[in-house]
């Protein structure tokens, strides 16, 4: 598997930094969805699902996780733990998300709307389908 991580350039001066976010551009798809993480709590891993046509990018804003992706054929760990860097969620991928230090905010960008028919949440069933991808 691939892992893809998007740099984004920091721009900044003695008063902070500042990384800017555009579609097409440094996101490679046109943003349909914003979401984020905050406060998560001590031993939660969240996600347990892959997207049938969804493509994101996530993005630590703050703090740390841990992302561990898998296609079926490979299972990668991934630490998102810098705000200039994203990473990039294909479709047909199964993703768990888990080890949030307690200060992370993970964002998402999106490049479709919120649709429940697109998530496959049961891994047999991603097994499945992703199988038929290959």
């Amino acid at each position: 598997m691939e892992i893809k991580f998007i740099p984004l350039q920091t721009y900044g001066d003695e008063r902070g930094s500042l990384v800017a976010l555009e579609e097409t551009k440094n996101i490679p798809f046109s943003i349909k969805r914003v979401y984020y993480m905050f406060d998560t709590k001590k031993n939660v891993t969240r996600g347990y699902h892959a997207h049938r046509e969804l493509k994101q990018v996530a993005i630590a804003l703050k703090g740390s996780c841990k992302f561990i992706l898998d296609d079926s054929v490979e299972r990668v760990e991934v630490i998102l733990n810098d705000p200039a860097k994203g990473l990039l969620l294909d479709s047909v991928i199964w993703r768990e998300i888990t080890e949030f230090s307690d200060d992370c905010v993970l964002m998402v960008l999106a490049d479709h709307h919120y649709d429940e028919s697109d998530y496959i949440r049961d891994y047999n069933q991603f097994l499945e389908e992703s199988r038929n991808e290959i």
